[in-house]
């Protein structure tokens, strides 16, 4: 009744590739640490009570109560105070909290440079000064209990390869797990994603399945996008029957299983770059859903040759034309590159130049120059001209970061 905050901010997977690929450019290690027992070490701000535990009451006073300092393991509010704990301890060691993420924390002062990047219990930290990540790892260990794990070579279900030129990031044990608990793993596989012969809808006529089932592979299948981009549009294209699955819909989901048995060893490459670029790639499939005629939106941004953000998702509102359906997903992908702009000057990375936005469109590349509304354009929503001025902004947020990280 009188807390509202219970949700611990995790760090995003967009900046987890975004810092991957700063630090493999630089060359810097990458530490993993651990807490133990983390959400132990957070502080009520509410007045909390609870009976004498077994095996530790006070025989004098059997009928008293505790009033609690700190969270324990049950509370809704745990985890939120963990991270309001372990948020004050960074920033009295002098790290500063980014905006572009609650999660990044950045130390910047003089010559010495750090990240720390926060999922819960789950830590990664590096920097250019290895003895002052030590002093870091010392200090946390006395204000909490952890575990410093080494090198970073698992974090969050996804295994970090060290290559010769930078890191290779896969879930081939999540996949493994993943069709033995299917019992798809001595199925045949398959060479693509989806059947291009089948078109999913959600009335095809065919049996309804049982919704549990489905639900629990596609959720499996969600978490094993952070690596395998190549299976965004078909999670996505599978997600939309969790409410009805059919036959199709579970036949689809089990050929999606046996192309991952398929590629069980792909994953993302996080190489070394020169000054390399950001570049923004959008498409959309105009009016590709066969129940209600929804586009799909699909952006794909790229530092260099890293991936650091990528999307496949249905539009929420119906596109009238092939231009109103890239203009959308043009404004989307614009809007992450401005975010992921944010980020590098936040951590100190300079870029060569301003990111570069492509589209396949040309009536979108032009009507992104030129708002001039005629009939053709005028059921265009407001919101979407975010594209008309975005190139100005770019350009104008980049010379302003440019400025700044030289300061």
């Amino acid at each position: 009744m009188d807390y509202t905050q219970t949700f611990s901010p995790v760090v995003k997977p967009e900046t987890i590739r975004t810092i991957l690929s700063v630090v493999v450019m630089h060359g810097w290690p990458l530490h993993q640490l651990d807490i133990n027992n983390a959400f132990l070490h957070g502080h009520l701000t509410e007045e909390v009570y609870m009976s004498q535990p077994p095996g530790f009451q006070d025989q004098s006073s059997p009928d008293y109560v505790c009033c609690l300092k700190k969270t324990i393991y049950g509370f809704k509010q745990a985890p939120r105070a963990w991270y309001t704990a372990f948020k004050q301890a960074l920033l009295e060691f002098g790290f500063v909290n980014t905006k572009s993420d609650s999660s990044l924390f950045v130390y910047a002062v003089v010559s010495t440079t750090a990240y720390f990047l926060v999922y819960v219990d789950d830590l990664i930290i590096t920097s250019n000064n290895s003895h002052f990540a030590a002093s870091i790892i010392q200090q946390l260990g006395r204000k909490f209990s952890l575990k410093d794990l080494g090198l970073l070579h698992f974090f969050l279900g996804i295994e970090v390869i060290p290559m010769q030129n930078g890191l290779f990031l896969t879930q081939h044990k999540y996949i493994r797990d993943l069709l033995a608990r299917t019992c798809v793993d001595g199925a045949k596989d398959v060479t693509t994603p989806l059947s291009t012969s089948v078109s999913l809808k959600l009335n095809d006529g065919s049996t309804v399945v049982n919704p549990t089932e489905y639900r629990k592979v596609i959720g499996a299948l969600q978490y094993l996008s952070l690596t395998q981009l190549d299976i965004s549009f078909a999670v996505n294209k599978l997600s939309q029957f969790m409410h009805c699955p059919s036959t199709i819909h579970w036949t689809a989901t089990k050929r999606l299983l046996r192309y991952l048995k398929n590629t069980i060893f792909h994953g993302i490459s996080i190489q070394k770059n020169v000054n390399p670029p950001v570049t923004c790639y959008s498409d959309a499939d105009w009016a590709g859903n066969l129940d209600n005629r929804n586009s799909t939106s699909a952006y794909l941004i790229m530092l260099g040759s890293n991936l650091l953000s990528w999307s496949s998702r249905k539009q929420r509102a119906i596109a009238r034309s092939s231009t109103k359906a890239e203009y959308r997903v043009l404004a989307t992908a614009g809007s992450e590159s401005m975010w992921i702009l944010s980020l590098f000057t936040e951590i100190k990375f300079s870029l060569p130049q301003p990111p570069l936005l492509l589209c396949d469109n040309l009536c979108a590349t032009n009507l992104s120059f030129n708002l001039v509304q005629h009939s053709c354009m005028k059921h265009i929503h407001i919101d979407l001209h975010f594209v008309g001025t975005l190139f100005r902004k770019i350009l104008l947020l980049f010379a302003m970061f440019t400025r700044m990280i030289n300061l």
